[in-house]
């Protein structure tokens, strides 16, 4: 593959797996910070608003690092900080019966998908058409020689 497609093919899926976080950030939890933090706080989430924020913030770092490759690898822990608790707090199916399972087991599928994904962002890094690639801040070993 040349490596303009490559190039291109690796931005438009660090854009695709990005927008999930960036507009759960912007579209839901910016717009209706009231209603999550309660939401939050019936899980027994504590501190909901401080908790909120936090989440607001990882969503927003992380996706924006990882769509631009700059300190990609950084982005993608953020994502998966992330996802672990969104997934434990939010789609514990283990604790639910009939559709509620159904629907919150695809759920935590879904995210544990997501959480190979920045698994393997932060292995691999963001891949060309990166800052990280072309501003050469490639990974964090390779300042030691180590990759």
């Amino acid at each position: 593959m040349c490596k303009q497609t490559a190039g291109l093919l690796a931005l438009l899926g660090r854009v695709a797996i990005c927008a999930i976080f960036f507009m759960s950030a912007v579209a839901n939890k910016i717009p209706n910070f009231q209603k999550v933090s309660e939401h939050m706080a019936d899980k027994g989430i504590p501190a909901a608003g401080f908790a909120l924020a936090l989440a607001i913030a990882l969503l927003l770092l992380g996706s924006i690092s990882v769509v631009i490759g700059f300190k990609a690898r950084w982005g993608a822990l953020l994502l998966l900080v992330f996802l672990v608790l969104a997934t434990f707090y939010f789609h514990d199916f283990w604790n639910m019966d009939g559709e509620s399972l159904r629907v919150q087991q695809i759920m935590f599928m879904k995210n544990l998908s997501l959480a190979g994904t920045m698994l393997l962002i932060m292995a691999m890094g963001a891949g060309p058409w990166s800052l990280d690639e072309c501003c050469g801040t490639k990974t964090a070993c390779a300042a030691t020689g180590v990759e």
